[in-house]
């Protein structure tokens, strides 16, 4: 191999490089827009909140879903193009997304956090006797 035909591989490698990098870094310049429509939207339950937050919730679960496609065109044949720290940094950004998502359900009480939203599953004592006597 000459040195020309060196330098060329080299060069794609380095593009691909760049790339995957552009790739994982997608989610990030999707993030601060996505959180400013969810702030926009309010606490209200009306359907442009909803559709902004099953959006906030379900493009990082389809995004970490499709990290083998969403990279694909930057994988090297011979394995010399290092993909690993882009499709984690993919997964990271993802997974921030998707706890923005989930913070939003949070603030517009559709996620059950507390101790009410668990009542029904609660099992009550069943007092075998009964006093007459107050405590």
């Amino acid at each position: 191999m000459t040195s020309a035909e060196n330098k060329q591989l080299m060069a794609i490698r380095a593009r691909k490089q760049s790339k995957a990098m552009t790739i994982a870094l997608s989610p990030g310049k999707q993030l601060g827009m996505n959180a400013f429509m969810l702030w926009m939207s309010g606490k209200n339950l009306n359907i442009f909140s909803i559709s902004t937050t099953s959006t906030a919730v379900m493009s990082p679960i389809k995004g970490i879903l499709s990290v083998g496609t969403a990279f694909r065109a930057c994988e090297d044949p011979e394995g010399k193009v290092d993909l690993t720290s882009s499709k984690a940094l993919f997964v990271l950004l993802n997974l921030i997304w998707f706890g923005v998502g989930m913070y939003k359900l949070a603030t517009m009480k559709l996620l059950p956090l507390t101790s009410a939203d668990w009542e029904s599953y609660v099992v009550w004592k069943h007092l075998a006797e009964t006093s007459s006597i107050p405590p």
